[in-house]
């Protein structure tokens, strides 16, 4: 897998106790890789992180973007070969709520993480992971391109726009010429067992669900691209594993550059599409649903993304259809809540479900999978 560039490379990961980041923390250490996890705190409880116990298994770090001091400190001593940025405020409707903060985790904690590469020599490829909702989102039916205008309504989405602004800054200034090679990278609604942050459909039914008690649907109309979490994360370890090798007989760049990953043109499926198809894979548990409160503060109805230029660039395309990411989701929560979320039984579960993914990616002949799935 990735050309096995992770195996036995020291990688830095910010927000690593958030859904995504412990998810690839997981699939890194499958690989061999020597993980260190830079975050403030555990975001939800329960969380993925602590479900699989993984701090066991990494070098843990406690410790906020926001304080560059400390983040530079603590990437001096990892020496990290790679860095992936994923510590953010990663909530619209909390952002309404939390502004200030929202920009300063988001727009000046990029900063500091670009900052603390730029005083690191060891780093070789940095992979900054912003939001699709760093657009700016005019309601348009065809999918959004890395080139199109960025911006938002809300203090989340207006603050990955800067996020990016900022990412591309640096590069341009420092990075461009000796420095590592670095790119952002954008992603669409993303699900997979594991998530219980607020406001989110898939936690907020496996909450409801696992209680016995209908999930409150705020929007069942507003479509997403919604894609399995490991879809973005192979996306970005295989950018990361290109930047990282410099291969510069390609015939356009790669560092400098900002790319979409998400599902095939056709996944956009409404919410209430969603709660239904994870309903009827729901076994076990009361699966209802409430549609009686509307939506009370703006989130945009129709957002997609143009993944053609990580199909041109990278090769890269998403592996699984709509009903095998729903199922994957499902039956991670349904491992979790019927197993009694014993840490090592998730860990081997989740690495399971890497494994099974990577099959699938390598009989669908994945650019980033060798043949045999090794």
């Amino acid at each position: 897998m990735f050309h096995n560039v992770y195996k036995g490379k020291r990688v830095f990961v910010t927000g690593h106790t958030g859904f995504k980041g412990s998810w690839l923390c997981a699939w890194l250490l499958s690989m061999g890789a020597e993980v260190t996890g830079y975050s403030l705190s555990i975001p939800t409880n329960p969380s993925h992180f602590e479900a699989m116990g993984l701090a066991g298994h990494i070098h843990d770090i406690r410790g906020d973007v926001r304080d560059r001091e400390r983040l530079t400190a603590a990437m001096a001593e990892a020496k990290p070969d790679i860095v992936y940025h994923l510590a953010a405020q990663a909530l619209v409707r909390l952002s309404y709520d939390q502004p200030a903060e929202t920009f300063e985790s988001n727009v000046m904690g990029t900063m500091n993480v670009c900052e603390a590469v730029r005083l690191t020599p060891s780093v070789q490829s940095l992979v900054l992971i912003t939001s699709d909702k760093c657009y700016r989102n005019d309601e348009h039916v065809w999918g959004y391109r890395e080139n199109d205008h960025l911006g938002g309504y809300d203090p989340y989405s207006a603050s990955k726009g800067c996020a990016e602004i900022v990412a591309h800054s640096y590069f341009r200034s420092f990075f461009a010429k000796d420095g590592p090679r670095c790119a952002t990278v954008r992603a669409g609604n993303v699900i997979g067992g594991g998530d219980w942050a607020l406001d989110r459909i898939v936690p907020d039914c496996a909450r409801a669900w696992s209680e016995d008690r209908p999930v409150l649907i705020r929007s069942p109309h507003a479509t997403r691209p919604w894609q399995l979490v490991l879809e973005p994360l192979s996306g970005y370890l295989w950018l990361g594993a290109l930047l990282y090798e410099n291969d510069t007989s390609r015939p356009f760049p790669l560092s400098g550059e900002a790319y979409n990953f998400g599902p095939a043109a056709d996944v956009n499926n409404p919410v209430s599409d969603v709660v239904n198809a994870l309903a009827q894979h729901w076994t076990g548990f009361r699966s209802e649903m409430d549609m009686s409160k509307g939506l009370e503060r703006k989130e945009c109805t129709l957002l997609k993304l143009c993944c053609d230029k990580s199909l041109a660039y990278l090769n890269w395309k998403a592996t699984l259809t709509f009903d095998e990411t729903i199922r994957y989701t499902a039956e991670w929560y349904q491992r979790y809540y019927k197993g009694g979320g014993q840490h090592e039984s998730m860990l081997n579960f989740t690495l399971g479900q890497i494994n099974a993914y990577t099959n699938a990616a390598a009989m669908r002949n994945q650019a980033w999978i060798g043949p045999d799935g090794k």
